[in-house]
């Protein structure tokens, strides 16, 4: 069977646990499998468990690991299906269709769709771990530079942080196993960004 075109074909596609397997595998490791854990290329495939075990550093690794998958009771059929009507949704999609669609919780539904939503903005399924850092700076002019109209269109009353862009960054700091990471990015609610990035290292 080719590729899914449609959320029915995709649901029997990814049913198959190797054409799901397969799948993710040809989107991540596109150059050819590599271990998450210290990056080495050389590998032994288990293929009864769909693991492979790293000659480098003797580590067992699966597609899963270090991605928004990771440690997810939920089966690649599920999230793969997710990621499909996520992405092919022109006005959006609630956590209560996906719930319906895939025959899963609506608490689940909502802890897939934010992890999907935040892979999607940072253009990686792959999630920080370990020591993360994060901190926000606010940019912008300084309220007494303005001119007034500025300053009353803004609501930039003083010195404080309303009217400037927020700039939100997370680190995972360098360790033996993996380099470090940056993300930054301009984000409208600090609140719900803070609540997003703890969603990408926490499990389901």
């Amino acid at each position: 069977m080719k590729e899914p075109k449609t959320l029915q074909e995709a649901m029997v596609y990814f049913a198959d646990k190797q054409n799901a397997h397969d799948f993710l595998v040809s989107l991540r490791w596109s150059e050819g499998v590599a271990c998450p854990h210290c990056g080495a290329s050389e590998h032994w495939f288990i293929k009864t468990r769909l693991i492979w075990r790293c000659k480098a550093c003797n580590k067992q690794f699966s597609v899963k690991a270090g991605t928004i998958f990771e440690d997810s009771a939920l089966g690649l059929d599920k999230w793969l299906c997710a990621i499909w009507m996520i992405a092919n949704a022109k006005n959006g999609i609630s956590s209560y269709e996906i719930a319906r669609a895939l025959g899963i919780t609506q608490k689940s539904a909502w802890f897939v769709l934010h992890r999907i939503r935040l892979a999607m903005q940072e253009g990686s399924i792959e999630k920080l771990s370990g020591d993360v850092e994060a901190d926000e700076t606010y940019v912008g002019g300084r309220a007494e530079n303005m001119h007034e109209w500025k300053r009353l269109a803004s609501g930039v009353q003083g010195r404080g942080t309303v009217g400037k862009a927020i700039v939100f960054g997370v680190l995972q700091r360098n360790t033996k196993e993996q380099n470090s990471k940056v993300r930054v990015g301009v984000v409208q609610n600090l609140e719900r960004m803070l609540r997003l990035a703890l969603i990408s290292t926490l499990t389901p």
